[in-house]
C-alpha cells in the first residue's frame, strides 16, 4: 500500500462500500480478487437502486403524510422567527448557536449521509453538549458502510436508533423549543458554500427551515417519538451488519 500512498484498512474500506454497491465482486478463493462488473451491469444496477429508493421515499412520504394528519398544528400565537437556510456554512451556525443555547435535550431523524455531515463539522459540538449533561437522541437509516460512523455516536454516549431505509423529512428539534427540518436534504459533500438543497432539484427555495415556534418543535417532537418507538437499537442493528458481513454482489 505503500506505493499507493495509502492505508490497507483504508482500501479494505472503499472495496466493501465498491462490493455493497455491486460494484465489485470478490472471488471465493484465497487471497480474495476483486474485479470490477460489467459497465452494463453496474449501470443496471444504479438505475434499480435508485428507483428502489424513489420507491421507498413515497412510502415514507405517505408515513410522514398520515403522521400529520393525526397530529396537525397551528402556529403559536405568540411571535415567532422563522429563517431560511440555503447555505451549508449557515445550516453549520446556526446548529452550533442553537445546540449551544440548548439546556437539556436535541432530537432529530436524519438520513444516513446527513450523520456523515453533522459529523463533519458538529461532532466536537454535540461532546461538550453531553459532557455538560445533555442528552442527544437520533434516528437513521444504518448500512454497513455507517457501521463505525454509528459506533463512534454510540461511544459518545448518545442513543440511536434504527429506522430501515428511511429517506423521509430531516428535523432537530432541541429542548423542545426550537427547531430545524427540510425535505430529503442533500448536502453535495461537505462544502460550506455548497447549497444545503433538496435532493435532485436546484431550487433555492427549498433549503433548511430554522424556528423558535415552540408549536412547530413540540409537532416535530411528537413526531420523532412516534418513530422512536417504531425504530430498532442501534446497537442491535449493527450487530446484525456485522454478522452478515458486506453485502454481496
Amino acid at each position: 500500500m505503500q506505493n499507493l500512498k495509502t492505508y490497507r484498512e483504508d482500501v479494505h474500506r472503499t472495496l466493501n462500500a465498491l462490493i455493497y454497491k455491486s460494484m465489485v465482486n470478490p472471488s471465493l478463493e484465497t487471497p480474495t480478487v476483486y474485479a470490477a462488473v460489467e459497465l452494463e451491469t453496474a449501470l443496471d444496477v444504479a438505475l434499480k437502486k435508485h428507483e428502489s429508493e424513489f420507491r421507498d421515499m413515497e412510502i415514507r412520504k405517505r408515513e410522514l403524510q398520515e403522521l400529520a394528519r393525526r397530529q396537525p398544528f397551528r402556529p403559536s400565537d405568540e411571535f415567532s422567527t422563522y429563517k431560511i437556510l440555503k447555505r451549508v456554512r449557515d445550516v453549520v451556525a446556526t446548529t452550533v448557536s442553537t445546540l449551544n443555547s440548548t439546556e437539556k435535550e436535541w432530537v432529530a431523524v436524519v438520513p444516513a449521509i446527513a450523520t456523515l455531515f453533522s459529523s463533519s463539522y458538529v461532532l466536537e459540538d454535540d461532546k461538550k453538549f453531553i459532557d455538560r449533561g445533555g442528552k442527544i437522541r437520533f434516528i437513521t437509516d444504518i448500512t454497513y458502510p455507517y457501521v463505525e460512523l454509528i459506533q463512534r455516536h454510540l461511544d459518545m454516549k448518545m442513543e440511536v436508533k434504527h429506522l430501515d431505509k428511511y429517506t423521509g423529512i430531516l428535523f432537530y428539534v432541541f429542548d423542545k423549543k426550537f427547531s430545524m427540518s427540510a425535505i430529503n436534504v442533500d448536502m453535495k459533500g461537505v462544502s460550506l458554500n455548497e447549497p444545503a438543497s433538496v435532493l435532485g432539484t436546484d431550487d433555492p427555495n427549498y433549503a433548511v427551515l430554522w424556528t423558535d415556534d415552540p408549536t412547530y418543535a413540540d409537532y416535530l417532537a411528537s413526531t420523532f417519538e412516534l418513530l422512536w418507538e417504531r425504530a430498532v437499537p442501534a446497537a442491535q442493528r449493527i450487530e446484525e451488519l456485522l454478522k452478515e458481513g458486506p453485502p454481496q454482489a
